[in-house]
């Protein structure tokens, strides 16, 4: 894997060079299309490595060890390390431009540690608090911190919830999980429950955070409003909203949360493959379930950027 992504990162930079030349040598009318023809290429290059990778990977169990990038990865489930390396690292939907070099992320629902690898991958300074609940699956986020020696990582077996306690949590060991109160239906079969300690995420933010992500399994809502007076001290934002049977619609309220509270934010529905019952025709019924990402940033950020880019 390690020299596939190095051989991705050598054709994204001849096809920077290949557009800055095409600049000075090209007329404009000319440029439109060796664009579009690079970009094509980039995109099948990907989706070839990538379909590499998931024949790779899928098959592996609980315990099997992955290389990826310069880390070494203890996965808990080959398909798990699939989508979350997919997402992560091949689609970079928790990436973000810090405005330092030591970014302090608040990392909500760690999983197994992909993003707190990738966070780390590009801000080797980053400070990380990274919260993971799932008795099962917090070992190998532990483990992974620690093979990897990651330095300023703090990860905590809680769950974020609206008030410190003892909540029920059910798991299927894997990759699916929430708190009892999140439950959208009846408990599936074979899943564990246990009782898991909680802690508040308005607690964690006594000082400015460059970037926040919260993939918490239907609770967003509950610990957005808990929240809300500490969340300028936020500058970015990605959560992982969860549209399921039962659950209350809350997007709404979360979207005008962010925008009182000063953000800009932009929705997008991962793809086909997470989300099949977002692909037209559409359609709503009491049984539709699909995941979105809203992303935030809060408007004096996005203003500042701009006045920059113009300069």
């Amino acid at each position: 894997m390690v020299s596939r992504l190095n051989l991705r990162s050598t054709s994204n930079a001849r096809a920077l060079a290949i557009r800055r030349l095409a600049s000075r040598l090209l007329p404009p009318r000319a440029r439109g299309p060796l664009a579009r023809a690079i970009d094509s290429g980039q995109g099948l290059w990907r989706q070839a490595g990538l379909a590499v990778t998931r024949r790779r990977v899928q098959g592996k169990r609980a315990g099997a060890e992955i290389e990826c990038l310069n880390f070494r990865v203890r996965i808990n489930d080959g398909l798990n390390y699939w989508m979350l390396y997919k997402d992560i690292f091949h689609n970079r939907i928790y990436h973000f431009e810090a405005s330092r070099q030591d970014p302090l992320i608040l990392d909500g629902g760690s999983n197994i540690g992909m993003s707190i690898l990738y966070f780390k991958h590009v801000y080797p300074r980053a400070r990380i608090v990274g919260f993971e609940a799932d008795p099962a699956i917090f070992p190998f986020l532990r483990e992974n911190v620690e093979r990897n020696h990651l330095p300023d990582v703090q990860i905590l077996q809680r769950a974020l919830a609206a008030r410190e306690d003892h909540l029920t949590f059910y798991s299927d060991r894997k990759y699916a999980s929430c708190l009892a109160q999140c439950m959208p239906e009846g408990v599936p079969a074979g899943w564990d429950r246990c009782d898991v300690p909680c802690v508040r995420l308005k607690d964690f933010l006594g000082e400015p955070v460059d970037f926040l992500k919260l993939n918490i399994e239907g609770a967003e809502w509950e610990v957005l409003t808990d929240s809300e007076d500490q969340l300028r001290q936020v500058r970015e934002m990605v959560v992982e909203y969860h549209h399921l049977p039962g659950l209350p619609r809350t997007l709404h309220h979360i979207l005008g949360l962010l925008d009182r509270q000063g953000f800009e934010y932009l929705v997008n529905d991962f793809d086909y493959e997470t989300n099949p019952q977002v692909r037209a025709p559409f359609a709503l019924t009491p049984e539709t379930r699909y995941f979105l990402l809203i992303y935030a940033r809060r408007r004096d950020e996005s203003h500042r950027l701009e006045a920059t880019g113009r300069s």
